[in-house]
């Protein structure tokens, strides 16, 4: 497996442009399995089920007044804050049936997040904690009641992607913008679900999760090859930039043609493409 650490500061719709591209790659059979670990910029995640909602535009506002810029995310799910602080990741495969395997990839990237975190001496959990931002079956909490970690996926043609976010700290920063975030966008929040992994051991930083995965992926048999996107990369993401612009208006018919061919599925954490209802913009996602 891939593992690529590339960062591009200041610029996270292309951050998220670059693993759409990621995807692509791998699935056309360009690129083998390919993880990234990365250190994102403030950035306010949306989904693409988010943008329906009345409460969106005031939402993006939000966002921006507190420094995070919006993106829309390559899965489904709802509003997640991507700190500077936090460990952003982006797995994606191979997979001629990824429809059918979705259940399978999520109980697997959980799996390696629960042992890296325990590793380092946390209560990890598999689990969905009740009134927590973006809820999913297969969050990560610590003990039961904090969520610290959000996943979701986006499957194509021949592939997959799963990604998200593990808070490591400034959990008082996450709370105090995902509590008009949600409110904005008129979903249920408790905002003490919400922190990073700091909070039970302090001084744990990022990295620490990367060398804690290391030791996982080792156990497991895993080779991870260290690797560097090559300069195309970043042509192929702008290609792809309108997908994850937050603004409708700034994206264009791009962003809403992409949305309509997606199918939420997985309790909408997942967002899937349709071989038959998509053909049409199926270029975009092949």
């Amino acid at each position: 497996m891939l593992l690529h650490r590339d960062r591009f500061p200041g610029r996270p719709v292309l951050d998220t442009a670059v693993s759409h591209a990621m995807l692509r790659r791998v699935a056309r059979g360009d690129a083998p399995e390919s993880l990234r670990l990365y250190r994102p910029d403030d950035a306010l995640l949306f989904s693409s089920l988010d943008a329906r909602r009345p409460g969106y535009a005031r939402a993006q506002g939000l966002a921006r007044a507190a420094g995070f810029e919006p993106v829309v995310r390559l899965a489904g799910g709802h509003a997640a804050v991507f700190l500077a602080s936090s460990l952003a990741f982006a797995w994606a495969s191979a997979d001629p049936d990824a429809p059918l395997h979705i259940r399978p990839r999520f109980e697997r990237l959980s799996g390696w997040l629960v042992a890296a975190l325990r590793r380092l001496g946390l209560d990890a959990r598999v689990g969905e904690v009740e009134g927590e931002y973006c809820p999913g079956e297969f969050s990560v909490n610590l003990g039961g009641r904090l969520k610290v970690m959000g996943v979701g996926q986006r499957v194509i043609r021949g592939g997959a992607h799963v990604g998200g976010v593990i808070t490591i700290a400034e959990t008082e920063r996450l709370r105090e913008i995902l509590v008009p975030i949600y409110a904005a966008l008129d979903l249920e929040f408790r905002p003490e679900t919400a922190g990073g992994i700091a909070d039970a051991v302090p001084g744990l930083t990022a990295e620490d999760v990367v060398l804690a995965l290391g030791e996982v992926f080792a156990s497991e048999g895993i080779v991870l090859a260290n690797a560097s996107f090559d300069p195309a990369i970043e042509a192929e993401a702008e290609s792809l930039r309108a997908f994850h612009v937050a603004n409708a208006a700034e994206a264009g018919g791009a962003f809403r043609s992409g949305a309509a061919a997606l199918r939420p599925v997985a309790g909408a954490k997942v967002l899937v493409q349709d071989d038959v209802a998509s053909r049409g913009a199926h270029r975009a996602e092949e």
